[in-house]
């Protein structure tokens, strides 16, 4: 019975609701996955796992400094377009939120992130394209 009674403030709810937390992704193993899939699509310039998490780390740094500053709507609209697909990236996310006019990172780092964004290669396609 004792046990019980400790238990029930841990169902209550969370000391802070979730949409007022940066979200948890899993970035390790998507960018695992995105590397491999670059490289067996043959892309010249197909992205090391290790700098994509380095990329992907970044942004949420850059997110959580500015999370609560953005309206609870945007954050959801973005959350959403960032985990579309299936691929949640930190770097889609913020780049919803900054085309938004919500986060603006101080000041841009050198290259631009890819991360695992899913537009980290379309200017990749666009140059082979070209070539053909």
């Amino acid at each position: 019975m004792k046990a019980a009674l400790l238990v029930l403030p841990l169902l209550g709810q969370p000391a802070m609701p979730i949409s007022d937390r940066v979200p948890v992704f899993n970035v390790e193993a998507l960018c695992r996955d995105v590397s491999a899939d670059d490289k067996a699509s043959g892309l010249t310039l197909a992205q090391d796992a290790g700098e994509c998490v380095r990329d992907e780390t970044i942004a949420r740094q850059q997110l959580s400094s500015t999370w609560l500053t953005v309206p609870g709507p945007a954050r959801d609209s973005c959350e959403g377009e960032a985990a579309a697909g299936g691929i949640q990236s930190y770097v889609d996310l913020l780049t919803c939120l900054q085309m938004a006019g919500w986060a603006n990172p101080t000041p841009p780092p050198k290259p631009p992130l890819r991360g695992a964004s899913k537009m980290r290669n379309a200017k990749n396609e666009l140059k082979n394209e070209l070539k053909n």
